[in-house]
């Protein structure tokens, strides 16, 4: 028996019962809170720090301020990963106290949390199930690409590389939900003008009450998500007009820009090489099944422990998957217990990532991704 067929073997064999996870289902609110507090305030030192040393080139500025750059880098993806557990109510016990962490962390990050939590429990139901879920990069199938023409191959390639990262990191962060709430407004108005001059000239009373009730946006699925982007945006719109106006908007908004695009471009291209990958598990609706996706859709990345500290060892991703309510700091515990079980899980290390961003094509008749040749 081959080893491909050894591993296959493995994993069909394996069932979640098998694995011992109960006990790490189990938040810590003292954890929890210093794990806010040791990344947030040297985040915040790290901020200041580089917006005074870059008010003027000094010799001081160029020496520090690529270090500085690099260690905001480092704990805004902490960050993230932080309000991304609170988005699971795993990080903290209560829902309101991870919904609260959640809020000031998204104002942070300038991405309202409640509907970015909403989708990604949407790939986590269906992680692994292709028809249902296609990633970040919302991939095509190989035989709707080879139907496109060349222009739309080249652009859905142009899209997909690497470099497009950074600007797309800032557009998913900043820009995005901006737009959506900006598009949702118009659409709200719109419909209620004309809502309410139909029901006028009929001779019915309209109620903007009724129509706030009933209205169903295009761009929120629901109005909690509405008031969540709304209360976001502005506290994030008074942060920036703050810190603008003290150390200079141009000033202020160069920095800005810089970090968020990289950061974001990270967490993405982690979060993207974590279930695109040779080999990883992609199934139709017909015989999808949840624990592979988790064990065989999901990737173990080998990184040295400083940048798993700083991505609050998300690249345990295989454990997340079995159950999104374990903490961040109890999956490498879970996967070390576990270990002699994982046969079947992907191991990542750094020099394979780039291999992983070719893979922009899923063949659904094979079962499989693939690059374009």
């Amino acid at each position: 028996m081959n080893s491909d067929a050894t591993t296959n073997l493995r994993s069909s064999a394996l069932r979640r019962i098998d694995l011992n996870i109960k006990p790490y289902i189990k938040s810590d609110d003292i954890i929890a809170a210093w794990q806010i507090i040791s990344t947030i305030i040297p985040l915040i030192i790290c901020c200041i720090a580089i917006g005074n040393i870059t008010s003027q080139l000094t010799l001081v500025s160029v020496i520090l301020t690529p270090a500085l750059f690099l260690l905001i880098i480092l704990f805004l993806s902490r960050s993230f990963s932080l309000m991304h557990d609170c988005g699971h109510h795993s990080l903290f016990r209560s829902k309101t106290a991870n919904r609260i962490a959640a809020f000031a962390l998204s104002i942070i990050h300038a991405m309202p949390h409640h509907p970015w939590s909403r989708g990604h429990a949407f790939h986590h139901k269906h992680n692994g199930n292709w028809n249902r879920y296609r990633g970040p990069s919302a991939l095509t199938t190989l035989r709707e690409y080879k139907a496109m023409n060349k222009g739309s191959q080249f652009i859905y390639q142009l899209l997909r590389h690497p470099i497009l990262l950074l600007p797309g990191g800032f557009y998913y962060l900043v820009i995005k939900p901006r737009a959506a709430l900006l598009l949702g407004l118009i659409e709200f108005v719109v419909k209620a003008v004309a809502d309410g001059f139909r029901k006028l000239s009929n001779g019915h009373n309209f109620s903007i009450r009724s129509f706030l009730n009933n209205h169903k946006s295009s761009f929120f699925y629901t109005k909690e998500e509405v008031y969540d982007t709304i209360a976001n945006t502005t506290c994030v719109a008074l942060a920036w007009y703050f810190i603008g106006s003290t150390i200079g908007h141009w000033h202020f908004w160069i920095l800005y820009i810089s970090a968020m695009s990289v950061s974001a471009a990270i967490m993405i291209a982690v979060f993207f090489i974590q279930h695109n990958f040779p080999g990883s598990y992609t199934s139709s609706d017909e015989n999808w099944d949840y624990f592979k996706g988790a064990i065989e859709g999901s990737s173990f990345l080998i990184m040295p422990r400083f940048l798993n500290w700083f991505t609050a060892d998300i690249a345990y991703h295989h454990v997340h998957h079995l159950s999104e309510r374990i903490p961040n700091y109890r999956l490498r515990m879970c996967h070390e217990h576990n270990e002699k079980k994982f046969g079947s899980v992907r191991r990542l290390h750094l020099h394979e990532f780039r291999n992983c961003f070719s893979l922009i094509l899923w063949d659904d008749e094979t079962l499989q991704l693939t690059s374009i040749e």
